[in-house]
């Protein structure tokens, strides 16, 4: 038998000749490392029996994919501590994630986060056991049969849901069986490093209508050394994560009474969020936007002619019910049908184009509840929207446009150097996602891959990600654990406009229909703060801070000159607060650097008599007394330069 390796040479194998006798044939090292194979581009495990003329390549734990396999076996040795212990609970499922693995379990008592340990004790035996892990098939019949021989009813939807006709595959170690795709690793004794890490609720299948499951996370390394740095970057991350760091600032809190993924901004969140909105809403206008104020809801015809109800209605937050009311409305889940109105208010011609729409726009999603996370990912939330009518001649420099304001906009807020770029492509598997033939939806996607190309933009493409009605660029961040979000995206639609009749005359007479461009200039307001409050560990530059300077009083003599200083700072622009407590001038300091104010006025009867403050930044510590005049005239020219601390 005769394979063929990834750089096209040959290798002859005797017959029935597997992966792993493939990797002995090449070194015992390649043997030893390997956890799977890749055959003709499929995943297998190292038992798999080759065939002659096969392309084969041996994956180890410093490919992706194996680690990937590695983890997903700690989910199964997971899994089977959970039945040792628990033999009444049902089991879900058990993925991996980027950074680990989890599985969701539905537990006949609750447990609490210190029941891991004893779960942790009991995979560590299981993995010491070193239990082959053994891949079988059986038709759908058999497999529905066997797990309800177990009792695991999740298993069986999960298996009911698969496709007629296909061989359903399980993994075996020891006395436990799991369905499972794979693959997996040989044995349980390959895994050397691993932590469970954190438990919450999860819907079964992500729906609301669902029982609530139970999810224990965890995590694996090849070594201890790498599992151990990655912990302690962990706690490093919970130290600046914004839901818990933005809520002991007090920048916004959540009520449970008052719904899940609906956060009420306190005074520190509002103040930063108009500060941002004001700061984009001036530079948009610079820009040659044109300002508009739309509607929070309309009637369900109006989101059918845009194709929302068909192809979004999932995620919208409906009023009404479809069979017993005459009119049914849908709060709005984005701006852009609305906007549209504008344009549609009178004839337009091609030397109105193009013309730049902007909004600041509250908008309403119905995210499933496990997605939702403090402010990245809200239920109700605020966006710098914007929609752009313009000519084919016009879409490249229009489009180049939408980048630079983005670019100027990550810049200011010190977010720039942090951002990925992803073309979201349709998936032509899947068209009745989708608006627009497989021709129209080919032609956009290269012509946007043209000027991302022409733009110099590094970009990964991402097939499935696409709006319903066109592609779009979707620029990346990741939290402070690594977690991937879009925060702006900027998107070529090439349908909308058919669909609501806007036309323009062009040069010579005829009706046509302009290329419309969505996106945003800053985002989520929510989520941009979230990210900021965990880049600068809630330490916002002067600029964007709630309050930018914190005065406080030595004595009691001083209270009515600190108060006039602050109107004074007030009428100039500069967000101050006072501290008039009957404390020592140590212990007010150090409360606001807790509260991460950049700078401190402090006054005493010097200061009074000299008219001045004594100036302490967060950072630089004591930088000395100055005249107020002085110091309005540092923080304005920081605030002017949009300076980052």
């Amino acid at each position: 038998m005769i394979v063929y390796l990834p750089d096209q040479s040959q290798k002859q194998l005797n017959d029935g000749a597997s992966v792993l006798d493939l990797a002995l044939s090449i070194s015992e090292g390649l043997a030893r490392n390997a956890v799977a194979g890749k055959v003709n581009g499929n995943l297998v495990d190292l038992s798999h029996v080759l065939n002659d003329g096969d392309s084969v390549a041996i994956i180890t734990l410093r490919d992706e994919e194996g680690l990937d396999i590695y983890r997903h076996t700690c989910s199964h040795v997971l899994a089977q501590a959970i039945k040792t212990i628990y033999p009444t609970c049902l089991l879900a499922i058990g993925p991996t994630t980027q950074n680990g693995f989890y599985y969701d379990v539905d537990f006949k008592t609750p447990i609490t986060f210190e029941d891991l340990a004893t779960i942790e004790a009991e995979m560590k035996k299981i993995i010491k056991s070193d239990l082959p892990i053994e891949r079988f098939t059986l038709p759908r019949k058999d497999a529905v049969k066997l797990m309800k021989k177990y009792g695991e009813t999740y298993k069986v939807q999960l298996i009911e849901d698969l496709p007629e006709g296909e061989e359903i595959s399980f993994y075996k170690q020891g006395a436990f069986t799991d369905l499972c795709r794979g693959p997996h690793l040989p044995s349980t004794g390959k895994i050397k490093a691993f932590k469970l890490t954190s438990l919450n609720g999860s819907y079964w299948r992500g729906d609301s209508k669902n029982k609530m499951l139970t999810r224990i996370y965890g995590t694996a390394f090849e070594k201890k050394s790498q599992l151990d740095e990655y912990l302690e970057k962990i706690e490093q991350a919970k130290l600046r994560d914004h839901n818990k760091l933005g809520r002991e600032l007090g920048y916004f809190t959540t009520v449970d009474t008052l719904g899940q993924g609906l956060p009420v901004m306190l005074e520190k969140g509002s103040r930063v969020i108009q500060v941002l909105q004001r700061f984009v809403e001036d530079e948009e206008q610079k820009r040659g936007y044109i300002l508009t104020k739309t509607p929070l809801m309309a009637k369900s015809d109006f989101y059918k002619i845009s194709g929302h109800w068909d192809h979004y209605k999932e995620g919208m937050f409906v009023i009404g019910d479809e069979e017993k009311d005459k009119e049914v409305l849908a709060l709005r889940p984005m701006t852009c049908p609305f906007q549209f109105q504008v344009y549609l208010n009178k004839p337009r011609s091609y030397r109105d184009l193009p013309l730049r729409y902007g909004e600041t726009s509250t908008l309403f999603r119905n995210e499933d509840s496990g997605e939702m996370h403090g402010l990245i990912r809200v239920r109700q939330f605020t966006i710098s929207e914007g929609h752009l009518a313009c000519t084919p001649e016009q879409l490249e420099q229009e489009f180049k446009g939408c980048v630079d304001i983005m670019l100027y906009m990550m810049k200011a807020v010190g977010l720039d150097g942090d951002i990925t770029y992803r073309f979201s492509k349709w998936d032509k598997n899947n068209k009745e996602k989708y608006i627009g033939s497989e021709e129209e939806w080919e032609n956009v996607q290269n012509t946007m891959r043209q000027i991302l190309d022409n733009l110099g933009i590094n970009y990964v493409e991402a097939d499935g990600e696409a709006a319903f009605y066109g592609p779009k660029l979707d620029i990346q961040m990741k939290n402070v654990y690594g977690k991937e979000d879009t925060l702006v995206t900027i998107q070529i639609d090439f349908q909308l406009a058919k669909r609501f009749e806007m036309l323009y005359t062009d040069r010579d007479g005829e009706k046509k229909y302009p290329y419309v461009i969505h996106r945003t200039s800053l985002g989520c307001y929510e989520r941009t703060l979230a990210l900021l409050i965990e880049k600068y560990a809630g330490a916002l530059p002067v600029w964007i801070a709630p309050f930018q300077a914190t005065i406080m009083s030595m004595t009691d003599r001083s209270e009515e000159y600190c108060r006039n200083l602050s109107s004074r700072l007030l009428e100039e622009g500069i967000r101050t607060n006072l501290d008039l407590r009957s404390e020592k001038i140590g212990r007010k300091i150090r409360d606001a650097q807790l509260d991460k104010v950049p700078y401190m006025l402090i006054v005493g009867d010097k200061e009074i008599e000299a008219g001045a403050v004594a100036v302490r930044h967060r950072r630089e510590g004591d930088i000395g007394v100055m005249s107020v005049e002085d110091f309005i005239t540092r923080i304005k020219g920081e605030v002017k330069s949009l300076k980052l601390d």
